[in-house]
């Protein structure tokens, strides 16, 4: 039960994401996107700047918000896994790149038991641009 409460708050926040990144006049590419290095949750562009997005969504009952559980290992995957991607599309080769981290932190637990609606509940939100980089 409590696995699928953290399914469905990451498929919200990957969601919540992506409209923000729409109102902000970045397009879709991909989403939840695979490789053997790892994953990336979102893929957007604007102009010729693309940008790779960890989400992450977390209740401050835990030990850290959502930004800082972003590890340093997971950051490396996350660059292999954009640089896989772009050897999979060269059309994107001209194109800036950059990583972002969209982050939801909810200020209560959520009860193991109860499906909330997480669009109702209170969270704060930040959007760290250039998050991290190649080196």
């Amino acid at each position: 039960m409590a696995e699928d409460i953290v399914e469905d708050l990451g498929r919200w926040a990957e969601q919540k994401a992506r409209e923000l990144l729409e109102l902000e006049n970045y397009q879709y590419v991909d989403q939840n996107y695979h490789s053997r290095y790892g994953e990336i949750d979102l893929i957007v562009r604007s102009g010729k700047e693309l940008v790779f997005v960890e989400v992450k969504a977390r209740s401050l009952g835990s030990y850290a918000t959502a930004c800082e559980v972003i590890t340093r290992a997971q950051q490396r995957k996350i660059i292999k896994t954009a640089q896989f991607f772009l050897q999979k599309h060269p059309n994107y080769d001209d194109f800036d790149c950059r990583f972002d981290v969209i982050c939801f932190d909810f200020p209560k637990k959520f009860a193991k038991t109860v499906q909330p609606d997480f669009s109702k509940l209170q969270y704060d939100q930040q959007w760290i641009q250039h998050a991290f980089t190649l080196d």
